[in-house]
């Protein structure tokens, strides 16, 4: 009897391990904010009323796609996965998941993932595949060579926008052109800070994210204002499209003041108080600028 719980116990942390690992290989909050603007962007796109079949099969093609991307990046960096703190407990990092299970894993899900978003039309496949591309095999790579890395993977960081466009739109429009420029603007900031504050352990695998070569130059925070700025304007686009009104312009306009003032006082200070106050501000910032366009086009 005892031994018999003893196995159920082995089995069911054996499970347990498992899902935890599958969700740390294809980064599950990271994939699930990327589902939540493509969605969103979707709905936003959309003229008259989206189905929930079209919904689901842009949640089906962006997870498997998103998640691929995500293995294929571990896959390539699991040597230097384990020399940061944030990713040594990693399942390829750690042995738990052998090279060869994941890669295999990761071609599934593209080949179905793909083929998902291919039942809406072309274009929505093509830039799924662009995403996974420059993601796995441009950026990844690139982070050991330049911190231009962070400008090339801002790019299928902001795809996700474009693609949920596309999906209702059936082409590249301005819409879906200006969305995924405030997705790619708002990732500065936003990346920025975070490779600020873990910039020791990023420098232990030789990882090059900062516009500074070191944490006291204040160029990193005047890159993020910079960007920031701009974020201004490009974010009111929808709105001078006649996409959504008033009440989300006056949102948008608000948000993005705050996020121009959390980079400016990162600029000013470049202390670990100030890069946290701009990395939490980026987080709401994102969604919260979807929920006015919806929101004031609904």
């Amino acid at each position: 009897m005892i031994k018999s719980k003893s196995i159920e116990n082995q089995i069911e942390v054996s499970w347990k391990q498992r899902l935890s690992d599958l969700n740390m290989l294809v980064k599950g909050r990271l994939t699930a904010l990327v589902l939540f603007t493509s969605v969103m962007a979707m709905l936003i796109a959309v003229e008259g009323v989206v189905s929930f079949t079209q919904v689901l099969i842009l949640i089906i093609g962006g997870f498997l796609v998103t998640g691929a991307s995500n293995i294929l990046n571990q896959v390539l960096e699991k040597d230097f996965d384990k020399l940061m703190k944030r990713t040594e407990n990693r399942p390829l990092a750690t042995g738990r998941m052998s090279t060869s299970s994941a890669v295999m894993l990761a071609g599934f899900m593209t080949m179905f993932g793909i083929s998902a978003l291919a039942l809406f039309n072309p274009w929505a496949a093509f830039l799924g595949m662009m995403a996974l591309v420059s993601y796995s095999f441009v950026y990844t790579p690139m982070k050991r060579i330049s911190p231009i890395a962070v400008l090339i993977g801002a790019v299928p960081g902001a795809l996700p926008m474009m693609i949920g466009t596309v999906a209702v739109q059936g082409e590249i429009t301005v819409l879906a052109i200006a969305l995924f420029a405030v997705q790619f603007l708002w990732q500065m900031p936003h990346f920025w800070a975070i490779a600020w504050l873990g910039h020791e352990d990023y420098l232990n695998a030789g990882f090059k994210l900062l516009p500074a070569e070191n944490k006291q130059d204040r160029n990193t925070g005047l890159q993020s204002l910079i960007y920031a700025l701009i974020l201004i304007p490009v974010s009111l686009i929808p709105f001078y499209l006649g996409v959504t009104g008033f009440v989300s312009m006056i949102g948008l306009l608000v948000l993005g003041i705050i996020y121009a003032y959390l980079s400016w006082n990162f600029y000013k200070k470049c202390d670990r108080k100030t890069a946290l106050q701009l990395m939490f501000g980026s987080f709401f910032y994102l969604p919260l600028a979807l929920i006015f366009l919806l929101a004031d086009k609904i």
